[in-house]
């Protein structure tokens, strides 16, 4: 696995962003569509993918599911799936992402759109979450996601403590 520094993969994936969001607006309209992750953070290092959060209302996640899914994209197995949470990739070279669909209002909309938050407002923060991908690169893929949801999940329950 190798990580990018922002500005050689930032640039590219805002304009991919812009993109596959209006892609995702034709077959979904109702949806919100954040740009979420790595890429969606200035001065943040990454493996240079594109992460998108599709926002919906929970009792049609199901249906929004089976929709993207008929459009060319494919649930993840390897990840956490919930009645508030599916998350599909896409797997087209020019246009390579990754759509977490996530229901309002879900503890998943906070995870990913408050983490996202905090680390565009706090430089230390993203100081921070960047040396734990650094120190975490070389360990393989399993050991990398964990180090960073440990540290996602301290920093939001941190934010919890202080709001």
């Amino acid at each position: 696995m190798k990580l990018h520094s922002s500005a050689t993969y930032q640039p590219e994936l805002a304009q991919r962003y812009a993109r596959v969001a209006t892609s995702l607006q034709l077959i979904i309209p109702f949806a919100k569509l954040e740009h979420i992750g790595s890429s969606s953070v200035p001065g943040a290092i990454s493996k240079a993918d594109l992460d998108v959060c599709m926002i919906v209302d929970g009792a049609c996640l199901e249906q929004v599911v089976q929709t993207l899914k008929r459009h060319a994209y494919t649930e993840k197995m390897d990840t956490l799936r919930t009645g508030e949470l599916c998350m599909l990739e896409c797997q087209h070279t020019e246009n390579e992402h990754a759509v977490q669909v996530v229901a309002s209002g879900s503890q998943f909309e906070e995870l990913f759109l408050v983490f996202r938050t905090l680390l565009r407002a706090k430089p230390e923060l993203l100081a921070q979450y960047n040396q734990v991908k650094l120190n975490s690169v070389g360990l393989g893929s399993e050991l990398y996601r964990r180090a960073k949801s440990e540290f996602i999940s301290a920093t939001l329950a941190a934010y919890r403590n202080t709001a």
